[in-house]
Parts: structure tokens; sequence; C-alpha cells
């Protein structure tokens, strides 16, 4: 029993081993494959993602569209920001705060009125949009990139919903809280 779980664990932390490199865009190809995979690959972002989707399907009504949405649309002024140079402070704490924050709104089931909600969304969606822009690789077309990244996240914030919608069944609510959970412990290993 040992050592499957030490096979395990392993096995994930080879798996997971190239999501330490999110932020670094050496030895990547530039463009539209770069901008998917920068998302994709970097857990802090991949997390943040799926729980905006997550939390908006929780919310629900008008929230399971709009945080999908403004998330990338405020993404993108971020990344111009980054690619503009804009000096913007506490980066990494903010993408790491998005994950603890919005993986406890899910966890305690806390229903914010669509403004707040949308406001939090915003917020975090300017870091990693910033983020983004900011280490995307100098040969790349910001439009390709840009793309890019945009296409995944909807593609993240998609998986979000779809696990949101787990709410549906009976023991869907406690899946849906544990995944809040496990984002918001995520979360917080990068913000320590």
């Amino acid at each position: 029993m040992q050592s499957r779980v030490i096979s395990l664990v392993g096995v994930v932390l080879t798996i997971l081993a190239p999501t330490v490199f999110a932020h670094s865009t050496e030895g990547v190809a530039g463009g539209f494959i770069s901008g998917v995979l920068h998302p994709l690959f970097g857990l802090d972002h991949l997390v943040a993602m799926v729980a905006v989707g997550l939390w908006g399907a929780f919310l629900g009504d008008r929230a399971v569209w709009l945080l999908p949405v403004v998330f990338p649309s405020v993404m993108a002024i971020g990344a111009v920001a980054g690619i503009l140079g804009v000096q913007l402070g506490f980066v990494e704490v903010f993408i790491a705060l998005s994950g603890v924050v919005l993986g406890a709104f899910i966890v305690l089931g806390y229903r914010a009125p669509l403004w707040l909600a949308l406001l939090f969304v915003g917020l975090f969606a300017i870091f990693h949009g910033y983020a983004h822009g900011l280490e995307m690789p100098a040969e790349s077309s910001a439009a390709a990139y840009g793309a890019g990244f945009v296409l995944a996240t909807g593609a993240l914030h998609a998986a979000g919903i779809a696990i949101g919608f787990l709410t549906r069944f009976e023991r869907g609510l406690l899946a849906v809280r544990a995944t809040g959970a496990a984002i918001s412990v995520i979360g917080l290993t990068f913000l320590v």
C-alpha cells in the first residue's frame, strides 16, 4: 500500500512539474500555442480560471455567463498593460489570492451580488492578464498569443461551469465545495 502511495505521489509530481515553469517562456515557441499553453500549464492560472466558471455556475442566473465573459475581457486589458511594460505591483500575490478567495467563496457558498462578483473577477483578471502580457515571448504576435490565452481561458471557464452543474445532483454540492476547497488550498500554496 505504501509503495502505491509513493508511486502515485511521484506520478503527480511528474505531471505537475511543468507548472512550476508557467511564468517562464524560455524554450517555448511564440504565438497562439504559447498563449494556449500558459493558462493550461500554469497551475495558479488554471485553478483561478476554473474557479471563475465554477463560481459563476454556483451563483447561477446571469453570473454563469457574465463572469466567464468579463474575466477574459478584463484580462485582455491587463495583458495590454503587461505588453506595454506598465508597472503593476503584487502581481503574483493577486494571482495566488484569486485561487484562495474564489475557492473560499465556493466552499462557503458565498452568494455575492452580481456587481460584487464581477468586481472580484475583474480585479483578479487584470493581474492574470498582466502576467500573460508581461511574459509573452518577445517573438510572439500579440494577437495570436492573446487569442490563444483567451481560448484556453474560455475552455477552463467552461470546465468550471461543468463542475458547477454538479450541484443539480444530490451529492453534487459536496463535490463542488470540495473542488472549491482544493482551489483555495492550491492558491494558498502559491501565496505562501
